[in-house]
């Protein structure tokens, strides 16, 4: 699994994920809220199982392991 998701977009990744769960456990928003974990999760595998399908990539050639 090779890295796909570089520092800016896994910065916003994690806020979303994290605004996201906050607000299900707030009770603010419904169940969805807690999809939040994708992002999340997505975040700190610095993976993201979409984006080879696309053809993206937010991760820099020399960081990429």
């Amino acid at each position: 699994m090779q890295s796909n998701v570089g520092g800016i977009d896994r910065v916003l990744r994690i806020l979303v994920g994290l605004v996201l769960i906050a607000l299900a456990a707030t009770g603010t928003v419904g169940w969805w809220g807690w999809l939040g974990i994708v992002p999340l999760l997505t975040a700190l595998l610095r993976f993201c199982p979409v984006y080879p399908l696309l053809g993206l990539r937010t991760c820099p050639l020399a960081s990429r392991k």
